[in-house]
């Protein structure tokens, strides 16, 4: 999971505890670097507040794994590529002395001097292989004993948190793009002298054809993306690692398990269910209090106006008239809102409608008409009717369709 929102991290770990599983976290270039990211954390920051709130919790602080996503100048791509480029190393420096254990290599995004339809693969690939050298440098720093990093390569590389139209189907990666891609990889590392770095790529990030935006959603077909998984074949010990695969169905998730796809992603579906809600108890609130001299958050109006006064995270993203804009701002599947949470306007109301919410006894009426699913939950026993314990849960439904997604009956895989 791709994610730095406190409430999302508190509800894996929990769901990594009842699963008696693994619980992987992964930062992206953007949520957190050494400048703090949109989550105001650097990488050690981000891997200490995990592995304290996992031990915390009752995870083993070994059973919490981090990796870094997406790292790479991204976050600079308005720079000259040489200077990205130069922050890009720094970051994979600070993830790997941080204990980031998996890193993807992410190179493929356009700088200022390059073209605007991206450098081109041999560039990508001599990039990503400077960052795998940044990387192998920092590693050579740990204490002796230490896990070295495992790396994700490749240029098929969805834009992080979906794309900013909703337009077309992507076009799935081909087998033969898959072959000529490691292939100049490979030769990129060899160049560096990285051959052992290499033998440490456990995947290759590829496009199997699922994206999301604001209102649209690209369901995995997996008639289409047979020659694709039939090419793994060739390259023993990689796997495929699937980008942008929230929303899918529980069965597509399952399926693409099946078609070697083994690492899946989810991050803006974890953070849409913590706005899901965050505003189903606003209005649960709105009610309870309507005729009561009690101040009444606002938290949709503060995330509003935190997005309208900064729309750098989501102007490229929603398009359409005022009323499609306001919209999307809030309920958006691209979920641009996530990089306000951390508002101190917003963060105030978040508080005071937890606050009035802990005042009082919510009746089960108004838990069945805005959080049906947590009603059921309650009536079950399976669950308290408190407000945190409300709002993980509902995350958790989301995370309990990637762990059962993980874990799926392989007697159907596709033959090689």
């Amino acid at each position: 999971m791709c994610s730095a929102h406190p409430a999302v991290l508190e509800s894996a770990i929990h769901q990594a505890i009842a699963d008696k599983s693994i619980l992987h976290v992964e930062s992206t270039s953007s949520q957190v670097n050494q400048f703090g990211g949109y989550s105001g954390l650097t990488p050690q920051q981000f891997a200490e507040s995990l592995r304290c709130a996992a031990v915390s919790a009752g995870l083993a602080e070994d059973r919490a794994l981090i990796g870094g996503d997406h790292l790479g100048p991204f976050p600079w791509k308005n720079e000259p590529a040489s200077a990205a480029m130069e922050k890009a190393c720094d970051l994979v420096e600070s993830c790997v002395l941080a204990g980031y254990q998996k890193i993807h290599l992410d190179a493929s995004h356009a700088c200022a001097d390059d073209s605007q339809s991206g450098p081109a693969e041999s560039v990508a690939a001599e990039r990503a292989a400077i960052l795998c050298r940044a990387a192998e440098e920092a590693f050579q720093k740990l204490p002796r004993g230490s896990a070295p990093p495992v790396y994700v390569i490749g240029t098929e590389v969805p834009a992080p948190g979906g794309e900013s139209h909703d337009s077309d189907r992507p076009a799935i990666t081909t087998a033969e793009d898959v072959h000529r891609s490691i292939e100049i990889f490979q030769a990129a590392f060899a160049e560096k002298k990285l051959t052992s770095a290499w033998d440490r790529v456990i995947a290759i990030v590829v496009q199997p054809g699922v994206e999301f935006g604001s209102d649209a959603v690209f369901g995995y077909d997996p008639a289409k993306t047979r020659a694709l998984s039939q090419a793994l074949a060739s390259h023993p010990g990689i796997v495929f690692e699937a980008h942008s695969t929230d929303y899918q169905s529980p069965e597509a998730l399952a399926q693409l398990v099946r078609d070697h796809f083994a690492i899946l992603k989810v991050g803006p579906w974890l953070t849409f269910a913590y706005r899901e809600a965050i505003l189903s108890l606003s209005a649960i609130e709105h009610e309870l209090f309507r005729t009561s001299s009690r101040q009444l958050s606002r938290v949709r109006d503060a995330l509003e106006t935190a997005m309208l006064r900064e729309p750098g995270y989501w102007k490229s993203y929603y398009h359409g008239d005022e009323a499609q804009i306001r919209r999307d701002l809030i309920y958006g599947l691209s979920d641009r809102c996530r990089y306000y949470w951390n508002n101190p306007a917003v963060q105030q109301e978040v508080a005071r409608l937890l606050e009035n919410l802990d005042s009082t006894i919510i009746p089960l009426p108004l838990i069945s008409q805005y959080l049906p699913a947590e009603y059921g939950a309650i009536r079950a026993e399976e669950l308290a009717a408190v407000p945190p314990e409300m709002i993980k849960h509902h995350i958790r439904r989301v995370l309990r369709i990637y762990a059962e997604a993980c874990s799926a009956d392989l007697k159907g895989e596709r033959s090689q």
